[in-house]
């Protein structure tokens, strides 16, 4: 993460906060140990700039919790240094910071904008920049990159969608629940927990489902698991579906809440559909 701050003494008091068992890894071009003594520091040099506000770069570099457990001092002194090369940052003053607080060890650092001619850095797209840079630095370290986390949470991702998926049209076909209680109740049964998402007007809005740690919307899950094509799945009872038209509302879970209008159709459109199948499968009415 990369921008242009102007709060420079705020922002470095944070990043030397002890509380966050927090140590200098790398300086340049600096005498002073503390934030105040930093900050006047830069301050000598920004006031040959003062047509720039936001005089300071601020970054945090993250390496992955894994990777961040096997970095020492003077791993992440080079990680720094690297960066700063990388980003034509070596000849501004600059200070970086560990915070091993949380288990995600981060280095927060601050760069001066102003160089000691007096000239502003471009900070133009300093955000993608400075992730290019992170993961360039990475891979000169032998380190996680962001695109390799990503790609595995992706490939993780898919996974556990198939996965729910799978146990969906498992209950589907086997279990034929005729509301949302009993599909809810044998979803659950197979280790994934359906939550109605239900709004302030007291509204069902749809289903997201928790599995393995993962929190996905139905939809997200696989288009055949919006609330409305569940519900075209069901096998409703008409008794149950007339109420439902009627008071546009329903039981769910112990608690009535209210239906919207596109699923109060739905479920009318399933239900004939099921009183059509019965008279033609028994010849009644012929």
């Amino acid at each position: 993460m990369g921008k242009s701050i102007s709060h420079t003494a705020a922002s470095m008091s944070y990043g030397m906060n002890q509380e966050k068992g927090s140590e200098i890894v790398h300086s340049q071009y600096l005498a002073g140990e503390t934030p105040r003594e930093i900050t006047e520091e830069f301050k000598v040099i920004q006031e040959q700039n003062e047509m720039c506000r936001k005089n300071t770069l601020s970054f945090v570099l993250s390496p992955t919790i894994e990777d961040g457990r096997k970095l020492e001092r003077e791993q992440l002194k080079e990680m720094t240094e690297r960066f700063l090369k990388e980003m034509n940052l070596k000849q501004h003053q600059a200070v970086a910071f560990v915070h091993r607080d949380k288990e995600h060890v981060h280095v927060h650092l601050y760069a001066n904008r102003i160089n000691f001619q007096g000239n502003a850095y471009n900070d133009s797209f300093i955000g993608k920049r400075s992730q290019q840079v992170a993961e360039l630095v990475a891979k000169q370290m032998d380190l996680t990159t962001v695109r390799e986390v990503q790609q595995e949470k992706l490939y993780r991702m898919q996974h556990v969608r198939s996965e729910i998926q799978k146990i969906h049209e498992k209950v589907m076909a086997r279990e034929r629940p005729r509301d949302f209680d009993q599909y809810i109740k044998s979803m659950e049964q197979n280790n994934v927990k359906v939550i109605p998402s239900i709004n302030r007007q007291n509204q069902l809005q749809g289903f997201r489902f928790e599995y393995k740690g993962t929190n996905l919307k139905g939809s997200e899950v696989h288009r055949s698991m919006s609330m409305g094509r569940i519900a075209r799945q069901m096998n409703f009872e008409r008794n149950m579906a007339q109420r439902i038209a009627k008071d546009k509302s329903m039981q769910l879970l112990g608690k009535t809440v209210n239906v919207p209008t596109s699923l109060t159709k739905t479920i009318i459109k399933k239900t004939i559909k099921l009183a059509i199948k019965v008279v033609r499968d028994t010849g009644i009415g012929i």
